[in-house]
């Protein structure tokens, strides 16, 4: 959505609202999701949950060029991550990590061999077992981070 940028105008010149450059409405852009997924099947349909919902997906293979994704982005919501993963850590460090050097970031973490109890995930985070039912995960993302 375009809006009017009234601060490249002097605010005692009245101009009308057609008159000002019309620039990208940030504030109102879709929130961004990360999506850790290894398998390529599964990534996509965590991908496409993601953009169902309403948000804007990036993608990763494993927690290391999760990491660096974070280390890069500023914009990221949420994290959504499978625990089994390659890469230096597995999700559930990943989760823990993200939580203390990102601690505004949500997360939700899933996996169809493990089931950690709540007491092993970081707080204010989600475990969902696989296979996963779109409508749960889409539900539970707008509840951390708000409707698209």
């Amino acid at each position: 959505m375009l809006v009017p940028d009234r601060s490249l105008v002097s605010v005692n010149t009245r101009f009308p609202v057609d008159a000002y450059p019309m620039v990208p409405d940030l504030s109102r852009s879709p929130a961004v999701v990360l999506v850790v997924e290894d398998e390529m099947m599964l990534r996509m349909r965590a991908v496409d949950m993601v953009e169902d919902a309403g948000y804007t997906p990036v993608e990763a293979l494993d927690t290391d060029e999760a990491v660096a994704i974070l280390e890069s982005s500023s914009d990221i919501a949420l994290i959504c991550t499978d625990i089994q993963l390659p890469g230096s850590m597995d999700g559930l460090s990943l989760a823990h990590t993200v939580h203390k050097r990102w601690p505004a970031i949500k997360i939700i973490l899933v996996s169809g061999q493990l089931n950690p109890s709540s007491i092993d995930l970081p707080p204010c985070s989600r475990f969902f077992g696989k296979p996963l039912q779109a409508w749960q995960v889409i539900a539970q993302m707008r509840s951390m981070i708000g409707h698209a």
